[in-house]
């Protein structure tokens, strides 16, 4: 538990300093020109497949409408920032951070997990880790890191939680660059 609670601690802090700079998000089409091939590991098909596409999608049901109203909030689910924090990238960025393209119905993104993409989606930044995470890309540095990003959403705060096995669930969404 303590690992955890040191893990988590690093990752505000890092997520705190990166996002300090206020980064601006371009939208998961802008991620997939380069990551959608074999090549690059199919990251697309990947995702696409996967219950993060359609996170912002379930919030658009009577059902989440009636979990957030149970809960005690006056909004739609789909307007309720207690459910977006964990359905929809870039919720509560400023309009002017959105890049032209970027669409918060695309739900759980890459942007999520890697940080706001526009200073290091460009294929030169891309091509230099140092500089790409200068730029804004998040890295995880070990599987414990993955999992402490992954319980800032999937944990008991949710009302519809249910265990989470991480190692299972990794499996679903797992979408490295293979190695040359």
């Amino acid at each position: 538990m303590k690992k955890l609670s040191l893990l988590l601690i690093s990752f505000l802090f890092i997520s705190l300093a990166v996002n300090a700079q206020e980064f601006n998000y371009i939208g998961v089409k802008k991620c997939t020109m380069c990551h959608k091939t074999e090549k690059q590991g199919s990251q697309l098909s990947i995702w696409e497949k996967s219950k993060h596409a359609e996170a912002y999608k379930t919030l658009q049901s009577a059902e989440a409408d009636k979990i957030a109203a149970d809960l005690g909030h006056t909004t739609k689910a789909v307007e309720t920032e207690a459910c977006l924090k964990c359905h929809a990238t870039g919720y509560n960025v400023p309009e002017a951070r959105l890049e032209k393209g970027f669409n918060i119905a695309d739900g759980v993104q890459c942007e999520t997990c890697h940080g706001a993409g526009k200073d290091y989606s460009p294929m030169k930044v891309m091509k230099d880790k140092d500089a790409a995470i200068a730029a804004g890309l998040i890295l995880w540095a070990d599987m414990a890191a993955i999992e402490a990003q992954c319980r800032t959403c999937h944990n008991e705060e949710s009302p519809t939680y249910k265990e989470f096995k991480f190692a299972e669930s990794f499996k679903l969404i797992e979408h490295n660059i293979p190695k040359e």
